[in-house]
């Protein structure tokens, strides 16, 4: 008989999150805390977690693999100042996410579990997938403005006297591009555009445009009772650079807090060597205030945060961020419920605007599972 999972594990079964040392270290099944924003559909884990971190199989029988000839060893490289810099910034880090590493490994029940949470049920196309549309490509031809996409509403969620749901279906078309377009039910509403469906979570909205003016944006996007700035970074310490000593300070942005988002396999291991000097198991983020007073403003619905924290994941699709408004929606200043916006989204959430040129990038319904019969199939 199966050992009865602990509180703990069953919470995370719940929501996708497990506190593994404290509050300072987390790991999240991005799934399971996605999947809180649908009623009708749910995410394909084995969609999500399609990348593959098996090693690569030989072309040779074992008996016949080649020898390998001895490499002579490269000269040494001498790190120029941006490298040494970048260097400095990974060992302060190092002792943080080798003590949230050691913490998951630590974590044996968890472990255990990681195989169920990631087979789900199964692919919802078969191993079949038709290539996705390139939003970017298409944001930028000329037939941009005549693109339109076709919403299904559903008239209501209620049973008839028969108890079969009903499945009055109206449809709104609109412009795809630079247009506000939004579910505003509390309800799935699927989309569709090509011969494409798009899932649009309940009370969602997007615009599908670039955003060259960025700079002199978020500024004006910051509430005036306090706003919280997320602001993800590339390992590349030239923009790292930049972005502390410029972007943010004309922004407003202060009390800067670096998070980190550390990656590991299926088993627990990291995706590659902490120490990799090009290729990083770990992405930062840098997360700060805008218009915040913390000697007035701090209150119980509002926790200043004061250190940097680790969140741990199997990554997904490249460039597929974790969600992070779960973690983060105690330390957002001014008027609740939080209004929310990403910029640069490639996913919707329930109650966010999402901005960007492909804010339908991983919408498409060959991503979801279905739980009940749904308008376009």
């Amino acid at each position: 008989m199966a050992a009865e999972l602990s509180e703990e594990l069953k919470s995370f079964m719940e929501t996708g999150i497990y506190r593994l040392d404290g509050s300072n270290v987390v790991f999240i099944d991005p799934v399971r805390v996605l999947n809180e924003s649908y009623s009708r559909f749910a995410l394909s884990p084995s969609d999500y977690y399609s990348r593959s971190f098996a090693p690569p199989k030989s072309a040779f029988p074992a008996e016949a693999v080649p020898k390998k000839r001895k490499r002579k060893p490269k000269p040494h490289h001498d790190l120029n100042e941006r490298e040494r810099v970048a260097e400095k910034r990974h060992q302060e880090a190092r002792a943080l996410l080798l003590s949230a590493h050691k913490a998951l490994l630590a974590a044996a029940d968890l472990l255990g579990l990681l195989p169920q949470v990631m087979g789900g049920e199964g692919s919802s196309h078969g191993g079949e997938r038709a290539a996705e549309k390139n939003f970017v490509e298409l944001g930028n031809h000329w037939k941009a403005p005549f693109c339109e996409i076709t919403l299904g509403l559903r008239a209501s969620n209620e049973v008839d006297q028969g108890s079969r749901p009903r499945h009055d279906v109206g449809r709104a078309v609109v412009s795809l591009f630079n247009n506000l377009i939004g579910n505003e039910t509390n309800d799935d509403v699927e989309a569709e555009f090509q011969n494409c469906c798009y899932i649009l979570p309940r009370r969602s909205s997007f615009h599908m445009s670039d955003l060259r003016q960025i700079r002199d944006l978020v500024p004006e996007l910051a509430h005036e009772d306090g706003a919280l700035v997320v602001l993800w970074m590339t390992n590349r310490e030239k923009l790292r650079m930049f972005v502390e000593k410029e972007l943010l300070p004309g922004w407003g942005v202060t009390d800067v807090t670096p998070f980190y988002w550390l990656k590991v396999k299926p088993d627990g291991s990291l995706i590659c060597d902490l120490d990799l000097f090009h290729h990083r198991p770990y992405e930062c983020f840098l997360i700060g205030y805008i218009n915040v007073d913390v000697d007035f403003q701090c209150t119980e619905k509002f926790k200043y945060l004061k250190s940097s924290q680790v969140i741990i994941s199997v990554p997904g699709a490249h460039s597929r961020k974790p969600p992070l408004e779960k973690l983060l929606l105690e330390h957002i200043p001014g008027p609740k419920p939080a209004k929310c916006i990403e910029l640069f989204a490639r996913e919707l959430t329930a109650g966010w605007i999402s901005w960007g040129n492909e804010p339908l990038r991983f919408q498409d319904s060959l991503y979801f599972l279905k739980k009940t019969n749904n308008w376009c199939s």
